[in-house]
């Protein structure tokens, strides 16, 4: 099958009957529901900018197990140059859409899933890795979007999984059969889950010998039985149903979360990728972790690009462009944006070759990419509202702006600069306040802190790779240091 169009992707997606719940109620037709509709256009430029022949070397690739060309998303990366060209790819998606386009935790998940399935063959004899590859392949060929689900809800962070008052907080097999697997518990903060044809599950933690039921690694369609999904809030989310195009600040694209809840979902064998092997529930952790933060360096750059823009073109509207503590702002913006995008690459070219022969990113890099995320955002966000000015968040809605007696009182004293509309001032000004408290801020501010782990779960992994001793070494052989044994 040839890479799907955007229009394509959205019929795709119209043709899964989802259980999905929003506000207390089931959402019957999810793709034209105007708060969901933005997320689904987010994800449908991973496909629009497929097609086109400018941005053809970012966004797809060879397949090297068929010869045929797919989207990057499903791509497995077999070069640091691939590595590269997907945080490229993620910088330019979310210069695009200025909001989250979903599909970067399955092609982590891919990437994850491809080589510790080879490895766990290597040592134990099974055949997930067998598995995996044939999903995968399916995925090319039929051009799909797949989700990853990581994070379980956890329950109490001082028990492991098995000794959880509720076994059910993280999600685990309760029954085996010859023909496959039954699994309970939910997935929390699945990022585009309702716009995914499929979901790989993963173990969210490293695990013991009594955690084996947890242990569980697998895909399956996102019509299965015994799976939906409660969406979660968002800041200002019922504005999109308010019909205000000006109001949303981002009308077109957004992002979109959910409690994915299996109740006894049936997983047959040949999608099982992981089934009791918990020596390696901590491989595949970390390298999807890795692959994951490296992600930030890309996507949180692009919708960062946006931010930076609509700062600046805010300036010009307030006549403060020219002002040089307005100039140096957006210089620090700039800075703190590039040394993200920098992180990313930098993760990248230092990849490696795994076993498997797929390509995995520099870990200690990735963390402190990400780690770095968790900070960066936050002070762009803080002064893109310093320049914006307070009216980011005190201008009247675009209802009163339309009406006959308020519009032209809102007209005259809103306006900045001569030459610019009130109308275009107050534009930019939602745009702002979307990408840093609202809709949006899902998918660059909030989410920059807590999406691919907590601040302290990069810090440690930034702990374990940071190699100490060998810097406690160089030191020391500077310093001419020559220890007794016996002291």
């Amino acid at each position: 099958m040839a890479l799907m169009t955007g229009e394509q992707y959205i019929e795709s997606i119209r043709k899964i009957p989802m259980q999905i719940y929003m506000f207390g109620k089931k959402v019957e037709n999810p793709v034209d529901d105007p708060i969901l509709r933005p997320a689904l256009n987010s994800v449908r430029m991973t496909y629009d900018l497929a097609q086109m022949p400018e941005y053809q070397d970012l966004m797809t690739a060879i397949s090297p197990e068929t010869g045929e060309r797919i989207n990057r998303f499903t791509h497995i990366h077999r070069s640091t140059d691939d590595l590269r060209k997907k945080v490229k790819m993620q910088r330019l998606l979310g210069q695009k859409t200025a909001a989250c386009f979903q599909r970067c935790v399955g092609m982590d998940a891919f990437n994850a899933v491809y080589s510790t399935t080879y490895e766990i063959d290597q040592k134990c004899g099974t055949h997930y890795h067998e598995n995996f590859k044939k999903f995968m392949l399916y995925c090319q060929e039929k051009d799909l979007t797949v989700d990853g689900a990581m994070t379980d809800t956890k329950g109490d962070r001082s028990k492991t999984p098995h000794e959880q008052a509720d076994p059910d907080l993280f999600l685990h097999v309760v029954e085996r059969r010859p023909d496959g697997v039954v699994v309970c518990g939910a997935k929390a903060h699945q990022t585009g889950i309702i716009n995914s044809h499929e979901v790989i599950v993963m173990p969210t933690i490293a695990m013991g010998p009594e955690d084996k039921d947890y242990a569980i690694s697998f895909a399956v369609p996102l019509d299965s039985e015994g799976l939906y999904m409660i969406v979660g809030r968002q800041s200002c989310d019922t504005r999109k149903r308010e019909g205000s195009e000006m109001d949303v600040g981002n009308a077109e694209f957004g992002g979109v979360e959910a409690l994915t809840v299996f109740d006894h979902v049936f997983v047959p064998n040949e999608r099982i990728f992981l089934n009791g092997e918990t020596e390696f529930a901590g491989m595949l952790v970390e390298r999807f972790a890795g692959y994951h933060r490296q992600s930030y360096g890309g996507c949180k750059v692009g919708v960062g690009d946006v931010l930076i823009g609509a700062a600046a073109v805010a300036a010009e509207y307030n006549g403060a462009s020219k002002a040089s503590h307005i100039k140096d702002k957006l210089i620090e913006m700039t800075h703190l944006n590039e040394t993200l995008y920098c992180c990313g690459i930098a993760c990248s070219a230092e990849g490696h070759q795994t076993a498997s022969g797929n390509y995995i990113i520099d870990l200690l890099l990735a963390n402190v990419c990400k780690q770095n995320v968790t900070r960066f955002p936050y002070e762009i966000v803080r002064l893109a509202e310093d320049i914006a000015g307070g009216l980011m968040v005190t201008a009247p809605s675009e209802a009163d702006f339309r009406d006959a007696k308020l519009g032209p009182v809102i007209d005259k004293y809103l306006k900045g600069v001569s030459g610019v509309s009130t109308e275009n001032r107050l534009r930019i000004l939602r745009l702002i306040e979307n990408l840093a408290l609202g809709t949006a801020a899902v998918g660059y501010r909030t989410e920059s802190l807590h999406g691919a782990g907590s601040p302290q779960a990069q810090r440690i992994m930034i702990a374990r790779q940071g190699n100490l001793e060998h810097k406690k070494a160089l030191a020391k052989a500077i310093a001419r240091i020559k220890e007794d044994s016996s002291l």
